[in-house]
């Protein structure tokens, strides 16, 4: 692997005051935002979903000129404590309610109403140019594969524990590196001429798919919502394996080329495996022995719906019109080895 992969990303430009008061903090060039500033921003704009993965990232692979000590920076940390109550409130207040968890499920296996789905979309009369917006947003998760989801191992026991650990040792590449979930998405970008680098797409992608992302990442971090983390992950792995199908064919069908292919024939088959274990055994063993947890699962599942939803809206509604879902152009193909 090119070792530019390896290196921690730039921190990006600002898209308003608060992630411009984060973007400065990070490089140590101006002091941090009021946390009540918070409350009055767009919970779901491109202000605060930036400032608040700006805060997430440190926990992950950090930004290449900032100081690691900032992960636990106790001012950025009341910074993000105020952009997370802001966002989950919103989330709370907006999120559809099911009248059960199993209800929830089950809405999950119905298939997407026409014209609604963007795998639909790509795999009917997706172009090349689309292929590409959409591998650049969604590698704002997809080079970092499963990683927000193991936050949640060490606060499940038994059953749980055992079958989410499972799930996350097949999508970290059973013990094999070059089967990484992370690493077949960057030779994804590379068939399809983008940049694999870590953090690369940043500023391109939208604040739709920035509170996609920040979702995992809120849930991760935070014990008292690992039952909605694990219903955020029944959601992944039960729509994966239809829509991995049509993205498989959407590949083939416009030449991306065979990594591309690859990458969701894996996820065909391994994730139509997965269903059945986070079905029965993460949740089935999660709510053996906390019952109580079944309303934050059924959350996790309907807000991780409720912003699918939003981005599939962003996402359609700018290509059906020909107009890029991207805030800056992608650039040229280019030529990076996976």
């Amino acid at each position: 692997m090119n070792r530019h992969l390896l290196r921690e990303p730039e921190p990006p430009g600002p898209r308003g005051p608060l992630s411009a008061a984060v973007v400065a903090c990070l490089r140590g060039t101006g002091p941090l935002p009021a946390a009540p500033g918070a409350g009055a921003a767009d919970p779901y704009g491109d202000d605060l979903q930036l400032a608040l993965y700006l805060c997430y990232e440190l926990h992950y692979r950090g930004f290449a000129g900032v100081r690691p000590e900032l992960e636990w920076d106790p001012g950025l940390l009341a910074v993000r404590g105020a952009l997370e109550e802001r966002f989950l409130s919103a989330l709370r207040a907006d999120t559809p309610v099911h009248d059960s968890l199993d209800e929830a499920l089950a809405a999950l296996l119905t298939e997407p109403a026409q014209g609604t789905d963007v795998t639909r979309f790509l795999c009917d009369e997706g172009e090349l140019w689309h292929l590409r917006e959409y591998a650049a947003q969604r590698s704002l998760y997809h080079l970092k594969e499963a990683d927000p989801h193991a936050w949640v191992l060490p606060r499940l026991r038994g059953r749980a524990k055992a079958a989410m650990a499972a799930v996350e040792f097949d999508e970290f590449g059973g013990g094999r590196a070059e089967r990484v979930h992370a690493r077949l998405f960057a030779g994804l970008m590379a068939d399809l001429g983008l940049d694999p680098a870590y953090g690369r797409h940043l500023d391109a992608a939208c604040a739709e798919m920035l509170a996609v992302v920040n979702l995992m990442s809120l849930f991760g971090l935070h014990r008292r919502l690992r039952g909605a983390l694990v219903g955020h992950f029944a959601d992944v792995e039960i729509t994966s394996s239809p829509g991995s199908r049509r993205l498989a064919e959407a590949m083939r069908r416009t030449g991306a080329g065979p990594a591309a292919e690859f990458f969701y024939d894996e996820h065909v088959v391994a994730d139509a495996v997965h269903e059945q274990v986070v079905r029965h055994d993460v949740i089935g063993g999660l709510l053996a022995e906390e019952p109580e947890l079944a309303d934050d699962v059924a959350f996790g599942v309907g807000a991780t719906e409720f912003l699918e939803e939003r981005l599939a809206g962003l996402l359609l509604g700018r290509w059906r019109a020909g107009r890029s879902s991207l805030r800056v152009p992608l650039g040229p193909v280019s030529t990076h080895a996976s």
